[in-house]
């Protein structure tokens, strides 16, 4: 797919220090030796050292020697890295000795290791949550300047040419924020606008802010909602192309969007669509990945100052090595 080998090329291009903190996860691992192999990244495993091996002498993998292995239990920088998060963490009350604690956890020693400028991007979510994943991130990686909440993108790759930017969309929200305000759209438009070129290679974006009404033609303060949040995106980043409300076939189609909308630069065109709330964005993606045979990368987390992805449980080897891709993609966009 031709989207996908572009993410490739880019992340090699430029390689990035993405950690891998479940390293003691069978799919994590081969993900990590296939990465190495192909120069995808250099890669930090955090992971008990004898665990790792197993599974290094069970799969016959033989890249992982590449990457740099953390043993959470026995790291030399644990006191500095105990120090960098008490210190973070200490208006919030955090002693040094929870800090000596939580470092050992791989999900916070991995956010410190960035924090700290030793690594650019972490995948986790083989084994964590969602919730286990971004709560080590906003607390010591924090959000991106400007920007106060987090958001996951969905990276779409339609059969249909016509849609988007030659059937390539980003959509969000998806996966984090229920019932975002006005202001946390706007910063969706802006923060999916920048995952379109960092990750999709979109110079262009363009985002429809969508609703089921299209200028006007419903009244309800949910589209009241989506208004703001245009009015709001549109002030602050004038540079960011967007237009709403839009429902989503003025949005995409041409021919509607000129009926619906006459005059919007978006209408029609749109390569990046933002949802009014997430139950929107995570019921519609998943209709158009299994109505649609659309193929879905994702979520991509976006809004922390540097890339912290999170996966499903139910991942793959493939979801996870082009999810190391895509971090490295962001990483080199955060620099």
């Amino acid at each position: 797919m031709e989207i996908l080998d572009q993410l490739i090329a880019k992340a090699r291009a430029n390689r990035q220090r993405i950690v891998l903190p479940e390293a003691e996860e069978e799919r994590t691992i081969k993900a990590a030796d296939r990465a190495l192999a192909d120069g995808l990244a250099d890669i930090i495993l955090i992971g008990n050292p004898a665990k790792v091996q197993a599974h290094v002498e069970a799969f016959g993998l033989k890249h992982i020697g590449k990457a740099t292995l953390i043993d959470p239990e026995n790291n030399p920088k644990a006191e500095e890295y105990a120090q960098l998060l008490q210190k973070l963490r200490e208006k919030k009350g955090m002693t040094i000795e929870q800090a000596r604690q939580l470092v050992k956890n791989p999900l916070y020693l991995g956010c410190l290791i960035i924090k700290s400028g030793d690594a650019d991007g972490q995948i986790s979510g083989a084994l964590s949550t969602t919730g286990d994943t971004l709560r080590p991130a906003l607390q010591i990686i924090k959000c991106s300047p400007g920007i106060t909440c987090v958001s996951g993108a969905m990276l779409l790759i339609c059969k249909e040419k016509a849609y988007g930017e030659d059937g390539v969309l980003v959509m969000s929200d998806v996966a984090v924020t229920p019932m975002p305000t006005a202001e946390q759209l706007a910063q969706f438009a802006y923060c999916t606008a920048e995952t379109a070129k960092a990750v999709a290679g979109i110079s262009d974006p363009r985002v429809a802010m969508l609703s089921f009404s299209t200028k006007g033609s419903a009244k309800h303060e949910v589209v009241d909602k989506v208004v703001e949040a245009t009015r709001i995106a549109r002030e602050t980043w004038p540079e960011l192309k967007v237009d709403g409300e839009l429902q989503a076939d003025a949005a995409l189609v041409p021919s509607v969007g000129e009926k619906k909308a006459k005059g919007s630069p978006i209408a029609g065109h749109a390569n990046v669509l933002i949802a009014p709330c997430l139950e929107v964005g995570n019921i519609g993606y998943k209709l158009v990945q299994r109505l649609g045979g659309a193929v879905a990368i994702g979520p991509i987390l976006q809004g922390i100052a540097r890339p912290v992805n999170d996966l499903s449980r139910g991942c793959s080897v493939d979801d996870i090595y082009y999810m190391v891709a895509i971090t490295a993609c962001q990483a080199q966009a955060a620099k």
